[in-house]
């Protein structure tokens, strides 16, 4: 991530298993046993050197002391180009599924939409590269081991990527609150991608506009809306449950929860 550093069991394990990103090394807690046995013998796997440190020491690294005994040291994250994430459905022989997010402030946020994009099919994530959380130490923590599979685009002006999108034959709809077509009376099972506002403002009006269609989770409580986390679940989860129906996708009851 961009401090270098991912901590945390499962981050690392995902980090460990993942291919194409190499941790330069790992440090666990001295004397450390149990699921931490599992690190240690998949970076031996993997050819990555091993360090034991104290728990403070591991604190020092990590810069806090949730690293659960383990922190790696990797190379910081890069972003592809938009024409590279474009190429990863075709190449799959699958229906383009992106995500796209607009100005998302809260690490925890992007971290844990990262997570949800991956869990449910996206074959990248586009965000702006001005007022947009990065792939922070935070949003790589959130997103639990997701940065390692998820292709994230970083996009000087965000209307000119959907534009982009559009002539590559992408359907693009906005996510609003109050104001769309219900997303479950929506066909999300063509090529398509799922833009999501910020977590105060949400869409904003030029890239709103931008969209081909603007969709809404119908509320049925007292509470008008979802926060950006929450609501990109809900619209991830639709899509993929739509194209499960029409054999598009892999059959979500195989899936791991």
């Amino acid at each position: 991530m961009a401090e270098g550093r991912i901590y945390g069991r499962n981050p690392v394990l995902e980090l460990l298993r993942a291919r194409g990103r190499r941790a330069d090394e790992v440090a666990v807690l001295a004397g450390a046993r149990g699921p931490l046995t599992e690190v240690v013998a998949l970076a031996r796997r993997a050819g990555v050197k091993i360090a034991y440190r104290t728990r403070d020491q591991l604190t020092a690294m990590a810069g806090s002391d949730r690293h659960q005994g383990v922190v790696a040291r990797v190379a910081s994250a890069e972003y592809v180009d938009l024409a590279e994430l474009l190429e990863i459905p075709p190449s799959r022989g699958q229906t383009p599924f992106f995500v796209a997010l607009d100005q998302i402030q809260d690490p925890r946020n992007f971290g844990a939409l990262l997570r949800t994009a991956e869990s449910f099919g996206a074959h990248g994530v586009i965000v702006p590269k001005h007022h947009q959380v990065g792939l922070t130490d935070a949003a790589a923590r959130a997103a639990m081991g997701a940065v390692e599979y998820l292709a994230v685009a970083r996009e000087t002006n965000l209307v000119n990527a959907v534009e982009v999108l559009k002539k590559s034959g992408i359907w693009v709809f906005g996510g609003v609150a109050g104001a769309g077509v219900p997303v479950w009376s929506t066909d999300l099972t063509g090529p398509l991608c799922v833009v999501l506002g910020s977590e105060g403002e949400g869409l904003r009006s030029h890239v709103a506009r931008a969209c081909d269609v603007l969709v809404t989770i119908p509320m049925l409580g007292r509470v008008g809306s979802l926060n950006v986390a929450a609501a990109g679940a809900v619209i991830c989860y639709e899509v993929a449950r739509q194209r499960n129906l029409k054999g598009k996708s892999l059959d979500l009851s195989e899936s791991q929860a």
